[in-house]
């Protein structure tokens, strides 16, 4: 009975956040600054990588307006709920993490880069340290020739919750 339920979670979780992030989303005024570079990219058919920060990445299914992209996310049982969510937004995963499956995860990059997909990281992972990039983006650049694009999201206004608070 544990594993039926572990998979049920595991199909229902990345639902239920795709859309708990639509619905957040809907909560927002988004305003985009300084983003003429990107445009002109978008515009000109040009490949590029997105690299944010591993903190930042709830809502970053809606910074990105290209057509199609692969995002590093990392084989641990949380990556696979990321991956299945994001696969709700349209967006490939392709696993893999400096501890683990690495190696097969910059070459699946590498690949979807040069099929014509843009392609997102998390230069300073989940390990971190935290808002320090990692070399890892700087050698997938090097690979796929591609310019690593940084974005960002914030919010003027935000509540934290309390652990344990109920809602």
């Amino acid at each position: 009975m544990p594993k039926l339920l572990d998979r049920a979670l595991s199909r229902f979780i990345p639902w239920l956040g795709y859309w708990a992030i639509r619905g957040l989303r809907r909560t927002m005024r988004i305003e985009t600054r300084r983003s003429e570079t990107v445009e002109a990219f978008l515009n000109e058919g040009k490949n590029y990588i997105l690299a944010f920060w591993h903190g930042r990445q709830l809502m970053m299914p809606f910074v990105y307006t290209g057509k199609r992209i692969s995002i590093l996310i990392s084989r641990h049982r949380d990556g696979e709920l990321i991956a299945r969510t994001v696969g709700y937004f349209g967006f490939h995963a392709a696993r893999g993490s400096t501890t683990r499956g690495g190696a097969t995860a910059l070459r699946r990059l590498v690949q979807a880069a040069r099929s014509g997909a843009d392609l997102a990281v998390t230069p300073d992972g989940p390990r971190g340290p935290r808002y320090a990039a990692q070399l890892g983006t700087v050698e997938l650049a090097k690979l796929t020739q591609l310019p690593i694009m940084p974005v960002a999201f914030g919010a003027s206004k935000k509540k934290f919750l309390r652990p344990g608070t109920v809602f």
